[in-house]
């Protein structure tokens, strides 16, 4: 099948969970690793290098919000998505998944359909973008599409995948001003929800980590790159 040399690692600490969807994924053509606990998903991430890695929140041990902080500081896994797949579906939960670096948010339960539709449109949109890669500046920063890297003035700067979505988009276009709906569908699917704090908690990662005031606020109306 088409989806045989894609990996994925599901992990959480509920085995009806593991057999349930690892049963809807496999039956997809994926190849599906599974691990009860973070410090097995560790171990195990680093030695499969799954494209995409669908994380619960709440596991004992570990949970999946330091366990993604973990899964990000290893070079070897910088091309895998992280995706929360949890049952809390709270504002600030979220807002904590996506600090730690998480690519993007599933709220459970949810069906089987629509779970392998979303993990679809994930890789494809993963698949297309890195095919589309590109290097180029903007302003005093060199964004490098194909490695999903920053620099400023040499120095690298690691950004989560969004992130790094987020500010390629802003920055390819200098003084455009994107919307917040235009910023959602260009870097969300349409089909996924995302608040419009979740935007906020993203520019001000890039901001922090970029240490630039590159991207403005255009207040009640989106965001635009200043050079």
């Amino acid at each position: 099948m088409e989806n045989e040399s894609i990996t994925i690692l599901l992990v959480d600490d509920e085995s009806d969970i593991l057999d349930f969807v690892g049963y809807n994924l496999r039956k997809e053509g994926y190849s599906v690793i599974t691990a009860d606990n973070g410090k097995d998903a560790i171990v195990k991430a680093e030695k499969s290098r799954p494209h995409l890695i669908l994380l619960d929140v709440m596991m004992p041990e570990m949970d999946g919000i330091e366990t993604c902080r973990e899964l990000k500081r290893i070079p070897a896994l910088a091309e895998s998505l992280v995706v929360f797949f949890t049952a809390r579906s709270e504002d600030f939960t979220q807002i904590l998944s996506l600090d730690a670096g998480g690519d993007d948010y599933l709220t459970k339960p949810i069906k089987p359909a629509v779970l392998i539709s979303k993990v679809k449109s994930l890789l494809r949109r993963h698949s297309l973008t890195r095919s589309s890669a590109m290097v180029f500046e903007a302003g005093d920063l060199m964004i490098d599409r194909e490695k999903y890297t920053v620099y400023r003035e040499g120095k690298e700067i690691q950004l989560a995948r969004k992130e790094f979505e987020m500010l390629s988009l802003l920055a390819s276009k200098p003084d455009k001003v994107f919307t917040r709906d235009e910023i959602l569908s260009r870097v969300w699917d349409d089909d996924v929800i995302v608040g419009e704090r979740t935007i906020d908690v993203h520019i001000r990662k890039i901001r922090e980590k970029t240490e630039s005031e590159h991207i403005r606020t255009i207040k009640g109306v989106g965001y635009k790159f200043v050079p």
